[in-house]
């Protein structure tokens, strides 16, 4: 898990110094200023969730809250290149060489930057030693995606480094096997396209089979509304036994039902699936059947304008999460039920689940009378206050300006 930022992290002010941050960071640590600054961003999943695994859709949008990155090549020529990396979140140098670029050998947070050196490596691309400093206000454990922030701002910086530009889904596939592979991390493609691919004032409508993707316009104060990110502070992670568990609950049923993935089961021949199934596997099934098909209309009802149609599918893709993929948390729960007793449109939880932020849509006059429901309602319960603000739909990776 990526270590916790000085800092709240969140809010869409807190990204505006990253770069100068950065910058100085790295002057601090290296003694000389960077030859570039590349910045990628947090993401939330609008809606679909844990379809990404299973070759399905997902409808992730980029955050304001970004990953920046300052670094600059150190390599001679002719000698064995190196790869330094210091993070404000733990005031810590990281030291690798090419010794260190297999799987095991870097741990904790350094190792999902020698993932991004050893997948770019692996696929043949000749990468030039460099120093590094990283400044991230994407808060940790929260599923906003602080790993894919830093994957897609390293990638991208050593990308320009090396003199390189492969296209952006080769790129999307290096990052992920640099969390899937190297680091451990049994997770789909979904976070590593919206932290390279997003566009701002869109959601990015991703089919994680042909890896196709479709920008869709999303832009909730255009319509009077406001999405709230509500980071319940209850972590999670992504490596843990639950979440593997549930991808191999998913491997299992569509074996079962002899088909390739659960993409593969339409909503028509969903009652039949379920009645082949145990009571565990018929919920899965169920949630990710369903979960595809609520992507869809969420698309279906963006394209159209209407955007508080979307409020109900944000809810029953909560309910589904819960009750049938089983993967939320009470903080999460509170939070998704304190905002609709508030008059929210709609809520639900966003990320791999057992803990992180929960999504709410809501009239932009009604974002104070929500947040302050839902910090009665931790509060009552005795969970430590939530941390809540609106979401700005920002986009993908970039090089800054010098």
């Amino acid at each position: 898990m990526i270590p916790p930022a000085g800092g709240t992290g969140v809010g869409p002010g807190a990204a505006v110094d990253a770069a100068a941050r950065a910058a100085a960071a790295f002057r601090a640590v290296y003694g000389a200023p960077p030859a570039g600054l590349w910045s990628a961003p947090g993401r939330a999943n609008l809606i679909g969730e844990h379809t990404d695994y299973n070759a399905g859709f997902v409808l992730p949008f980029a955050l304001g809250q970004r990953t920046v990155v300052a670094a600059a090549p150190t390599t001679p020529t002719g000698e064995a290149p190196v790869w330094q990396v210091w993070s404000d979140r733990v005031g810590e140098l990281v030291r690798f060489d090419e010794i260190h670029l297999r799987p095991g050998a870097v741990t904790g947070w350094g190792a999902y930057v020698a993932g991004v050196v050893w997948a770019l490596r692996d696929a043949g691309h000749a990468v030039p030693g460099a120093c590094l400093a990283v400044v991230s206000d994407v808060p940790p454990g929260a599923g906003l995606s602080s790993s894919a922030a830093l994957e897609a701002a390293v990638l991208r910086a050593l990308l320009d480094l090396a003199g390189l530009a492969p296209p952006l889904p080769e790129q999307v596939r290096l990052a992920w096997r640099a969390e899937a592979e190297f680091v451990g991390v049994p997770c789909g493609i979904m976070d590593q396209s919206a932290a390279l691919r997003c566009r701002t004032g869109h959601a990015l409508f991703l089919d994680c089979r042909s890896e196709d993707v479709a920008h869709v316009p999303f832009d909730p104060g255009t319509a009077g509304l406001a999405l709230l990110v509500v980071d319940s502070r209850a972590t999670h992670a992504h490596a843990s036994g639950e979440y593997a568990a549930r991808r191999r609950a998913c491997a299992d049923a569509a074996a079962a039902l002899g088909v390739p993935t659960l993409r593969d089961v339409s909503p028509a021949a969903l009652p039949a699936a379920l009645r082949r199934l145990d009571d565990t596997l018929a919920r899965r099934v169920r949630h990710v059947v369903t979960e595809n098909q609520r992507v869809r209309d969420t698309v279906a009802a963006l394209r159209a304008g209407e955007m508080r149609a979307i409020g109900p599918r944000l809810t029953a893709s909560h309910l589904s999460m819960r009750d049938d993929f089983q993967v939320t948390a009470p903080e999460v729960d509170a939070a998704v039920e304190a905002a609709l007793a508030a008059g929210a449109l709609g809520a639900r939880m966003t990320g791999g689940g057992f803990g992180g932020c929960v999504l709410v849509l809501v009239e932009t006059a009604a974002v104070e009378r929500t947040t302050a429901a839902v910090a009665a309602a931790f509060d009552h319960l005795g969970f430590r206050p939530p941390v809540a603000f609106p979401a700005e739909v920002g986009g993908g990776a970039t090089r800054l300006a010098d």
